[in-house]
């Protein structure tokens, strides 16, 4: 049996402090800290935050040596169990890590408990210790057998411990029923006029809607589900887990009580509540989590069957995974009545904006995005959007684009195809031969050229035409004066426009912008925000153009007619308002499910 001890009396100090026992050590046991956490692609070097290792048997100090980045080793005299005690700096907000102070603990166990190697497989007892007076604790370990204080966990393995993140603090706490299955609710942090109810509520309809899709009237792969929500002044993410997910979020964006918002007008106090695009946002980040219990946890890349916790996983099929997840989660929104077909049409919008206002799109396919996760997608700078796609959002497009492709032929959907994966891998692991199998089993002929060409290739996405099948039509938007430059920039009255990205082949490019290059003046004049100097340009010819650029002032030649040929803004996507009876069946069973 492997136990840790995790004391949390230590808030102050923002520290962990673990105890590991090992019954049966080894007798060079080696031990380790994983680099990276399951469901996000970076090596994020969790052992930088432990210090003070030391180890003892029976009282006895034994030598510990370290290996290493993540690594040490204890030489030990097996027969004896071997006592190892380390602190970890807990003081990261986010969902991959640990978290400790006066008012909340968290912690994910890759980023804390060390794997004894070679004894993965053995129970794995988790007690924790000193935790403040009118605290709680949430997690889906499993209670240890005759465990009554809600304080010990069991997990059957090293792989199931770190699969449970563990929420401590004075949290709100709410529960519901959804296809029969328990759902509870933690949420720290939140402002006192919380509306829990509605979220609540909202959230049963989201996984309801999620229940059903991959199973009908069947049950869901988990006993109960919990989701751990942290409200922060900023912030927007999430993790998945087979049983629970970890949240943050603004709390901003979370709903707030319809009485609290009235300010006592009681008409006002009884009508429904508007839904914000703040809370669209939540609420898609709770179907995209959700949605990752089966697709990614439970169907996975079969590169992850075995995961190596001590480097980088690769595989070409986060497209799948992430992508056709940040399909679905939008989608589902709409299926389940949390919004309604103009707004999801306006999501999907966002997103044909997001690709196609990326040069990168044309450098590297999604598959290379995929596999090339771990350098370049939490490590942005300011050629990514020349250099790379976004698996998430490209990917989600590829979902749209087949799904629209098989629904127009007829022979079913890209549903039909994500339950097909489902029973032919027993919710296990596959691999892009089962994606292709799949769609060709549903759509009735070889899928091929499509996943050549839209996922290992950089072709433009017919989408266009295939939403046209659908009754929607894509309008693009006049552009603004950043994207006639090719050009993203921040801007305020305060500080005026600064460059943050320069993009390939623009108009900024060819007169010799920057990143970092704040836009002082166009045409002669003073410029607070970009647009303003629109007016001020003439028909034709050429404008200086004024930067300030490491403290110098440069006037960099600007041609007028070069900002003439620069592509449209924004994508809207509108129905077509005369569309026959059969596009409109089509266009209903789509986001209708």
């Amino acid at each position: 049996m492997i136990r840790y001890q995790v004391d949390v009396s230590a808030t102050g100090r923002h520290t962990f402090a673990l105890e590991l026992c090992v019954d049966a050590p080894a007798a060079e046991q080696r031990l380790s800290l994983p680099v990276w956490i399951p469901g996000s692609y970076l090596v994020r070097e969790f052992a930088r935050h432990v210090s003070a290792l030391g180890a003892e048997q029976d009282g006895a100090v034994a030598a510990v040596e370290q290996i290493d980045k993540a690594s040490w080793r204890v030489r030990c005299d097996p027969r004896r169990p071997l006592v190892v005690r380390y602190q970890v700096y807990a003081f990261d907000t986010s969902v991959r890590a640990a978290f400790l102070d006066s008012a909340r603990g968290f912690f994910n166990c890759t980023g804390v408990c060390l794997r004894v190697e070679g004894q993965e497989s053995a129970e794995h007892v988790l007690a924790l210790t000193g935790v403040p007076a009118g605290w709680d604790v949430a997690t889906t370990l499993e209670p240890r057998p005759g465990e009554s204080s809600g304080r010990e966990f069991s997990a059957a393995d090293y792989d199931t411990l770190v699969d449970h993140p563990v929420e401590l603090g004075r949290f709100w706490r709410g529960r519901f029923v959804a296809a029969g299955v328990p759902h509870e609710f933690v949420v720290a942090g939140a402002l006192p006029d919380f509306d829990g109810e509605r979220l609540l509520a909202d959230s049963r309809r989201v996984c309801e809607a999620e229940i059903k899709f991959w199973h009908g009237a069947g049950r869901a792969p988990f006993a109960r589900y919990l989701f751990m929500l942290n409200a922060l002044e900023d912030g927007r993410g999430g993790l998945e887990h087979r049983s629970s997910t970890a949240l943050v979020a603004a709390r901003r964006d979370l709903p707030r009580r319809p009485g609290a918002l009235a300010g006592g007008d009681a008409a006002k106090a009884s009508a429904k509540p508007e839904t914000s695009d703040g809370y669209v946002g939540v609420l898609g980040l709770i179907a995209h989590e959700y949605f990752h219990a089966w697709n990614v946890k439970r169907l996975k890349p079969r590169e992850f069957a075995r995961l190596d916790y001590a480097r980088e996983n690769y595989t070409e099929l986060l497209w799948f995974f992430e992508g056709f997840t940040s399909y679905y989660d939008d989608l589902m929104l709409v299926r389940c009545g949390l919004i309604d077909v103009p707004r999801y049409l306006k999501l999907v919008a966002t997103t044909v904006s997001m690709v196609q206002a990326a040069p990168g799109r044309a450098v590297q396919s999604v598959a290379a995005a995929s596999f090339d996760a771990w350098v370049k997608y939490y490590r942005a700078d300011e050629n990514t959007p020349n250099a790379t796609i976004s698996y998430y959002a490209k990917g989600s497009l590829v979902a749209l684009a087949l799904d629209l492709t098989l629904r127009a032929e007829g022979k079913g959907s890209l549903d039909d195809v994500m339950r097909r994966l489902w029973q032919t891998s027993d919710g296990g692991p596959i691999d892009q031969a089962d994606i292709a199998a799949a769609l060709e089993s549903v759509g009735g002929r070889s899928y091929g050229r499509e996943l050549s060409a839209w996922v290992h290739g950089t072709d433009e996405l017919p989408l266009a035409s295939l939403l046209q099948r659908f009754g929607v039509e894509i309008e693009p938007q006049p552009a603004t004066l950043a994207q006639r430059l090719g050009i993203r920039v921040s801007e305020s009255a305060l500080t005026g426009v600064k460059l943050s990205h320069v993009l390939r082949g623009g108009a900024g490019e060819g007169v010799g912008l920057a990143p970092g290059d704040e836009v002082i003046a166009i045409a002669g004049w003073r410029v607070r925000r970009l647009d303003d100097a629109l007016r001020a340009l003439p028909a034709e010819g050429e404008v200086p153009l004024v930067v300030g650029r490491d403290q110098r002032l440069l006037t960099l030649p600007l041609s007028v007619a070069s900002l003439a040929g620069a592509e449209a803004g924004a994508l809207q996507l509108k129905p077509i308002e005369k569309a026959d009876a059969e596009t409109r069946r089509r266009y209903e069973a789509w986001t209708g499910g």
